[in-house]
């Protein structure tokens, strides 16, 4: 494929579409490699990593609890599974659709400015063919096991150092540890070599969010003690005169927390915040609880380390000899196309909730 504006276009509109069913880190892993080498001849390259993110790896994910970890949370806490697809699926057609647009603008520009400079992008065609084809049957596989261990539910606990262990979830872990090794057993080496496949981004994401997690305890604590805690005021930014949630701080405060902490931890946060009643929450406090959803899943896109994929994706294009933009210099790209895609859906659909 070349890197034309209309392939990049259509790749991250098909990353967008399957986040929610392979999940946003599927996705990514998926179609980052494709679209590297796609784009290797354009003498600008970096915007196109940058809007992936923004897409495939945060926004796309926003319609099942499949699609991002905030969402799968929810699903282990009670709300139903395509809960997210029907309350969320306009925002966030909206949010992607303009997102894309202004992709496609920027892409257009810079692909006229390499042009002008040199032919890019011009390969020798050949055929598009999938390798490896039986990791699709692997990726079913986890979606199913994922699926599995939030519906059966045996009843049986074990207890290592304090943690319970539910019986369900270690028997997902294994089959998903099974699944890996079946693909690396299966999957012919010189298919990923290939493709530029390598561990290193993945180690690096692990190690970067063990860290992340270990110094986000006593934040997430505060948080959790509610009323009783450091972060009291927080609670009562999120609470209206009348008791009622506060659905407009609900989106933003969740999201920018989310975009610094983590989006998984920070929506079982708020969830609770709002009272952690799947019911009432899905009932009469839909409003709040599809301002939690949607602030932890878009706006962990704001930084490198609101969402998994966001780093390994960087990690990845780094490792391609990318000039990806700093820490701060990524969320300058994320204030100013995302902020005013974020604040038409605050008009739109939370604060009309």
């Amino acid at each position: 494929m070349r890197g034309t504006p209309l392939v990049n276009v259509g790749l991250l509109a098909f990353g967008t579409l399957i986040a929610s069913v392979v999940g946003t880190t599927g996705a990514a892993m998926i179609l980052i490699r494709p679209l590297l080498n796609a784009n290797a001849a354009r003498l600008n390259n970096v915007h196109v990593v940058v809007f992936f993110i923004f897409l495939v790896g945060n926004i796309g994910g926003a319609l099942s609890p499949l699609g991002d970890p905030p969402l799968f949370i929810g699903f282990l806490n009670g709300v139903d599974f395509f809960w997210p697809l029907q309350h969320l699926w306009q925002p966030t057609a909206l949010a992607a659709a303009c997102v894309l647009a202004v992709f496609a603008i920027v892409d257009l520009w810079f692909y006229r400015h390499d042009r002008r400079v040199t032919l890019v992008g011009e390969p020798e065609r050949a055929p598009l063919r999938v390798r490896g084809a039986v990791n699709l049957l692997f990726l079913a596989l986890i979606i199913a096991a994922v699926i599995a261990s939030a519906v059966w539910s045996p009843g049986i606990t074990f207890t290592v150092y304090g943690t319970p262990l539910a019986l369900q979830n270690l028997a997902r872990d294994a089959l998903l540890v099974a699944t890996a090794l079946a693909s690396l057993w299966l999957t012919p080496d010189e298919h990923r070599a290939a493709n530029g496949f390598t561990f290193e981004p993945i180690l690096e994401v692990a190690i970067l969010f063990a860290g992340i997690f270990v110094c986000a305890v006593p934040v997430l604590a505060m948080l959790d003690a509610g009323h009783d805690g450091a972060f009291a005021w927080l609670l009562a930014a999120v609470t209206s005169q009348d008791g009622s949630p506060h659905q407009v701080a609900y989106f933003w405060l969740t999201g920018i927390l989310s975009a610094i902490l983590d989006n998984a931890p920070t929506y079982l946060v708020f969830f609770k915040l709002a009272g952690g009643n799947a019911a009432e929450l899905m009932g009469p406090l839909a409003g709040a609880l599809a301002a939690i959803s949607m602030g932890a899943v878009y706006m962990g896109a704001l930084t490198y380390i609101g969402n998994a994929p966001n780093f390994m994706i960087y990690a990845i294009a780094t490792e391609r000899g990318i000039k990806m933009p700093s820490f701060f210099g990524y969320m300058v790209w994320s204030i100013v196309v995302l902020a005013p895609v974020f604040a038409a859906v605050t008009y739109l659909f939370v604060a009309q909730h």
